[in-house]
C-alpha cells in the first residue's frame, strides 16, 4: 500500500495515492488540475475516487483512502487515523446548509419534527443538533432530500451541496440557514468539510500532498472558465451561472488555506459539539503544519 512504501520511495518509483472526494461541481473544480494532469506530480500517481460525504466519513474509519474529504464533525472519531491538511476545506461565510419545508415553518417549530438529513456524521447534522437537539433525523441520500421534502415524506429536509440553491425551483420554503445562525452565534464562518491524510503516510508525504492540492485549487481559481467547464459534468441540475455561484461559495480563499481564523472556527465547532455531548472528546484539533 502507499502508506507502507511512500516514505521510502526512490526517484524512479511511482506510488499511487488514493484520493477520495465528493462527486460535486465544487470538488471537481478544486481537483480539476490534478485530475486532468495539469500539474506535475513526480513520484506520485493520484487515483481519484468519487463518493458521497457520508460514505467517505465511514470509509475513513477503515483508512480506505490515503487522502479523503471528510466532514469536520467526523474528524474527532478519525483523529487517530488521519490528520487535517491546511487546504482544500469548505467554509460557509454567513451561509451554509439550509433546512427547508414544503410549507412555511418557523425554525422554532423544528422540535419534534421528522427531518431528512444527509448523514449522522455530517457537519450539517451536527450544526442542526446544536441549534435544535430535539428532532427525529431521517437519514436520506443527500440528492434525494429535496424530493422527500416536496413529497412530504418528511416534515423538513437538511440540504447540502447544490440543494442549497435549487430548493426555490421546487417551491420549497427556507426554514433556517445554519451558516447564518452560526455566524450570529460565533461571528465565525461555518467549517463544513476538509481534506485529511492518513497519518501512516508520514508528515513529509502529507505535506507534499497538501502542496499538490493547494496547487490544484490555485490553478482552478486562476483558470476559472476551463475549470468551470470541467466541473459542469458534476453540476446536477444546475445551469452554468448557478454552478459558478455554487463553486464560488465553496472554493475560495478558505480553500487555499485556513489561516488562523479558519483554524479557530474548526476548533470552535469541535469544542461546541464536544461540550454538547455530540462528539467524542477530547475537543482538540490537529492540523499538519507546513514545517
Amino acid at each position: 500500500m502507499a502508506g507502507q512504501t511512500a516514505t521510502s520511495k526512490t526517484s524512479t518509483e511511482t506510488h499511487e495515492i488514493k484520493l477520495a472526494h465528493s462527486p460535486d461541481s465544487d470538488d471537481a473544480f478544486m481537483f480539476y488540475a490534478l485530475a486532468t494532469h495539469k500539474l506535475s506530480t513526480p513520484g506520485y500517481k493520484y487515483t481519484h475516487v468519487l463518493s458521497d460525504i457520508q460514505s467517505l466519513n465511514e470509509a475513513a474509519l477503515a483508512e480506505t483512502y490515503d487522502v479523503t474529504a471528510l466532514s469536520f464533525a467526523a474528524y474527532p472519531g478519525l483523529r487517530d487515523k488521519y490528520i487535517l491538511l491546511d487546504c482544500g476545506a469548505s467554509f460557509g461565510e454567513n451561509y451554509g446548509p439550509i433546512v427547508v419545508a414544503a410549507n412555511a415553518m418557523k425554525s422554532k417549530d423544528l422540535a419534534g419534527k421528522r427531518v431528512a438529513v444527509p448523514g449522522l456524521k455530517t457537519t450539517a447534522y451536527l450544526t442542526l443538533k446544536l441549534f435544535e437537539p430535539n428532532f427525529e433525523p431521517v437519514v436520506t441520500p443527500f440528492d434525494k432530500i429535496l424530493e422527500a421534502v416536496k413529497n412530504q415524506i418528511v416534515d423538513a429536509g437538511l440540504l447540502i451541496h447544490e440543494g442549497q440553491l435549487l430548493f426555490p425551483q421546487l417551491g420549497l420554503h427556507r426554514v433556517l440557514d445554519l451558516g447564518v445562525w452560526w455566524h450570529e452565534q460565533t461571528g465565525m464562518p461555518l467549517p463544513l468539510g476538509g481534506n485529511a491524510v492518513r497519518r501512516a503516510l508520514g508528515p513529509e508525504v502529507g505535506r507534499h500532498i497538501a502542496r499538490t492540492i493547494r496547487d490544484s485549487v490555485e490553478y482552478g481559481l486562476e483558470h476559472r472558465e476551463e475549470a468551470l467547464n470541467y466541473a459542469m459534468q458534476f453540476a446536477r441540475d444546475m445551469e452554468t451561472e448557478l454552478a459558478d455561484k455554487f463553486i464560488g461559495m465553496y472554493v475560495n480563499k478558505w480553500t487555499l488555506g485556513y489561516g488562523e481564523r479558519g483554524k479557530r472556527a474548526v476548533t470552535g465547532l469541535i469544542e461546541r459539539g464536544t461540550q454538547a455531548g455530540l462528539l467524542p472528546g477530547p475537543a482538540t484539533v490537529e492540523f499538519l503544519s507546513e514545517v
